[in-house]
């Protein structure tokens, strides 16, 4: 494994975001690249999301400037931003009234102060512009395929790789478009396993020791709507909008240059027993557990006819992030929930990042080892920071009512009236940053 000799070889777990951004940052740096997805599809469903049967599993994501400026890095971008919508705002509001507690302008505005645009973009689209820019720099992807296990040697990883068979996942649906299954059993060697295969990664059990998920307490509903279908009381700004109430919140904002609407829905609940991502959800529940907020939001909340409903887990980082040959990137290693918005931007910060550090090749299981812990070393304390940070949000939605509740929004209202600068600078931290900055003094 040297610069002179054969490009080594990195093997994926996962065809998710994070997995599908480190194989086109890798491929790009040279390394040959094999990721395999359980899924029978890596590219998600592109046709309308509301035609029969459409789930539109993902529906929105919301890219901000640090996630931007790494699909750049990553040669996805373009395509990206092409199907992308550009919100003008970041805004909370009261859920019941309605009444605006903070504006931060975003659009133009974002660009200026963090140097790459925020974008609202449908999960398919993303997971379409990764796949694309992992196979125009070299990668193979191999859907309907799982990582089954994996043992590390001095001089490599031995991977066993086996079919997807039907009834082996929830997720599997339609039949593949881009490679066939492999044959089972399949024995595999290379010189680094990526485990990006998410929060229930069975993976990271096996490679780096067990950590149980832990439900939150928490249930989010999704749905996206056809935003022309939708009568004129429901019609949203167009802004990411957060309507916070007492144990509950929503969040709206659009999608496809404005052609959709997405709209997530968090509650809180006692228990949660599916593991799936698309379980139908009641309807009437829906409305019910949102009466009494906003009429505009509750308007928009009577329009959605076959809401999804997921619960919200969590789950501790390990000790370390890589052993010898394996890494972890991405909800594998630290599980973001929705409250900043940021879990999609994390693992894209990975993947660059860690494509970045492997950029030069390694020359011996001990280069890679002082790779790899470049990585962590450049990763831990950001993802650690915005994992807490996204926990207190979902508290601070939440917040019952009283004079705490009023104070917080009272004193939040304020700054982002009378000192906008000086609100849109609390931000500075997570949007301003360059994942890619500093690495070579690292």
């Amino acid at each position: 494994m040297s610069a002179q000799g054969p490009a080594p070889h990195a093997v994926i777990a996962g065809g998710g975001v994070a997995g599908l951004a480190a194989a086109a940052g890798l491929a790009g740096a040279g390394w040959r690249v094999t990721l395999f997805e359980r899924r029978q599809r890596i590219a998600e469903e592109q046709a309308d999301p509301l035609s029969p049967g459409g789930r539109a599993l993902g529906a929105g994501i919301q890219m901000s400037p640090n996630a931007c400026r790494c699909l750049k890095a990553l040669g996805a971008f373009d395509a990206v931003a092409a199907s992308a919508f550009r919100p003008q705002a970041a805004v909370l509001r009261e859920g019941r009234s309605g009444r605006v507690i903070y504006r931060a302008p975003l659009g133009a505005a974002a660009e200026a102060r963090w140097g790459a645009p925020y974008l609202h973009v449908y999960r398919a689209d993303l997971v379409a512009a990764l796949a694309a820019a992992a196979t125009a720099a070299g990668a193979v992807l191999r859907p309907a395929t799982q990582v089954l296990d994996a043992e590390e040697h001095d001089s490599h990883v031995a991977i066993e790789v086996g079919p997807v068979r039907e009834g082996d996942d929830a997720a599997v649906s339609s039949q593949s478009s881009l490679a066939s299954p492999s044959s089972p059993a399949e024995a595999i060697e290379a010189d680094l396993l990526l485990v990006a295969d998410g929060l229930g990664s069975r993976l990271r059990a096996t490679l780096f020791g067990d950590a149980p998920r832990r439900f939150t307490g928490q249930t989010a509903w999704r749905a996206v709507l056809a935003a022309d279908t939708l009568p004129e009381a429901a019609r949203m700004p167009p802004d990411a909008t957060v309507w916070a109430g007492p144990g509950r919140h929503v969040v709206t904002y659009y999608l496809r240059g404005g052609a959709l609407l997405n709209l997530v829905a968090v509650e809180e609940a006692s228990l949660w027993e599916s593991e799936s991502w698309s379980t139908e959800g009641d309807p009437a529940r829906l409305r019910a557990a949102f009466a009494g907020f906003d009429p505009a939001l509750t308007s928009l909340i009577s329009a959605v006819e076959q809401p999804l409903l997921w619960g919200l887990f969590d789950r501790d980082q390990p000790p370390r992030w890589h052993t010898r040959r394996s890494v972890l990137l991405g909800d594998a290693v630290h599980p973001m929930l929705p409250f900043m918005a940021q879990g999609a931007a994390m693992a894209l910060e990975d993947a660059a990042v860690l494509a970045a550090v492997l950029s030069e090749m390694p020359e011996c299981a001990a280069t890679l080892g002082a790779q790899l812990a470049k990585y962590e070393a450049a990763r831990r304390a950001r993802a650690t920071r915005v994992q807490r940070v996204s926990r207190e949000n979902g508290t601070l939605f939440h917040r019952a009512d009283g004079l705490r509740r009023r104070f917080d929004h009272a004193l939040i209202g304020a700054v982002s009236r009378l000192a906008p600068s000086l609100a849109a600078g609390r931000l500075d931290w997570l949007y301003g940053h360059d994942a890619l900055g500093g690495l070579g003094s690292a």
